[in-house]
């Protein structure tokens, strides 16, 4: 029986683009922008900001590509990259502040059968202010921690978990008054 090993292309891809070899390269910024531009333009509104983005933290995954320990994923390494390069263009464009706030209510955010497009969700988390934005993305959609989210922006756990608890709750209050418009409720 022979044994294939799945991930040989995608190590010999990494191979070559460690040696600067530019095609390889280019096959994976052609495989994984697609994925990272979803990334950026979950934490930065305007498209233009977020390919500029992406294309810089592209350029630190090349320069830092013979640094992949190849543990864990090819593409969770990228995104982490992605994800601290759009914590670093807020923080120097936007001067994010958060609130120091204690207390945080512990409230599910129902996720019930949703008949609002992808669009329709990424405009309510677009329109909440950065610091919920920025703490609903990292602990909703990207899966980090309070306590590694406090970490990386530099903020208490209890703020974290506040502005968590926020964001969800202005959420569901944004959903709740588009399904009362749309119902005719409103």
């Amino acid at each position: 029986m022979k044994v294939i090993n799945l991930h040989q292309e995608e190590n010999e891809l990494i191979r070559l683009a460690v040696g600067s070899n530019r095609q390889a390269q280019q096959k994976i910024y052609t495989q994984f922008s697609p994925k990272m531009l979803s990334v950026c333009r979950q934490y930065v509104k305007d498209i233009h900001q977020a390919e500029d983005i992406m294309i810089t933290a592209f350029m630190k995954v090349f320069t830092n590509l013979k640094n992949f320990q190849h543990k864990g994923s090819f593409e969770g390494w990228i995104r982490r990259i992605m994800v601290n390069e759009c914590i670093s263009f807020i923080r120097v464009e936007k001067k994010l502040k958060y609130v120091e706030d204690e207390t945080y209510f512990e409230e599910s955010f129902n996720n019930t059968e949703s008949q609002f497009s992808i669009d329709d969700i990424q405009f309510l988390i677009d329109s909440l202010p950065d610091g919920y934005k920025m703490v609903f993305n990292l602990y909703a959609i990207e899966g980090f921690k309070h306590h590694e989210i406090a970490s990386m922006l530099g903020i208490k756990e209890g703020t974290s978990k506040s502005q968590l608890s926020h964001a969800r709750k202005m959420l569901q209050g944004q959903i709740n008054t588009l399904k009362n418009y749309e119902y005719g409720t409103e």
